[in-house]
């Protein structure tokens, strides 16, 4: 029996103990046994591109990435300085999805080779292949020109129905929000995550979890952890 069923039997649960070793090497090498599950990220056809990924045994649901990619995403202007912003959750490009029982699942764009989301716009190339919503040359994360951009959400609704469902419409206008920066190739998210449940490494298509939205890994996740496919959640 692992040391977390031992833990679990006697009424603590896995964020409870995790919370109670703190940051220390303990938590690390406790939930290494999970190994790094990915946050669903895909090969763009760039050998140098890198992602995100996250070992759900680490992740306490905190959501301190969601603060930090949203201070380095959403910044402020003082007196003509730019400054971190206040990093409201609303406005982060990583979403932590919490479900019953206690499972906690990051989701990020997942870079998908295909880019099911640009090629579903049906907005005419320009002269570069480009259509409003594409895939930048220089950092390879998704982007939407908003000059070009109808508001018909139809990236939205191919990155839900066929991969991890990130990318959401703005309720006003209806362009396209929540895909990763990967802030410049220096992701906050990682850097700040009080628990290392985050790593930025290079692309590798047989991550476990790939191309998976929050549901169906949260699904798997409860089987394992808990013994159930029954769970509820809140987005």
């Amino acid at each position: 029996m692992t040391t977390e069923n031992k833990e679990n039997r006697r009424g603590v649960t896995r964020r409870d103990f995790i919370k109670g070793v703190g940051v220390g090497g303990g938590a690390l090498v406790l939930f290494g046994q999970f190994g790094v599950h990915s946050a669903a990220w895909a090969l763009s056809g760039e050998p140098a591109l890198k992602m995100i990924v996250v070992d759900y045994g680490k992740c306490t649901g905190c959501r301190t990435c969601e603060t930090a990619c949203a201070s380095r995403n959403r910044p402020v202007s003082v007196k003509g300085k730019e400054l971190p912003g206040l990093g409201n959750p609303i406005h982060a490009n990583i979403r932590v999805h919490s479900f019953n029982p206690d499972v906690d699942v990051a989701g990020v764009c997942a870079m998908c080779a295909d880019t099911p989301c640009a090629k579903a716009c049906p907005v005419e190339p320009d002269p570069r292949g480009r259509r409003a919503f594409y895939r930048d040359d220089a950092t390879h994360t998704m982007r939407n020109d908003e000059k070009r951009c109808i508001g018909c959400q139809s990236c939205a609704k191919a990155c839900a129905s066929q991969r991890t469902g990130v990318i959401r419409p703005n309720p006003e206008t209806g362009r396209p929000e929540g895909m990763c920066t990967l802030c410049g190739g220096d992701p906050q998210c990682v850097k700040r995550c009080p628990f290392g449940a985050l790593s930025y490494v290079e692309v590798r298509r047989d991550r476990k979890f790939y191309g998976l939205g929050p549901e169906k890994i949260a699904a798997e996740l409860a089987r394992n952890w808990y013994g159930t496919t029954s769970f509820g959640g809140a987005q």
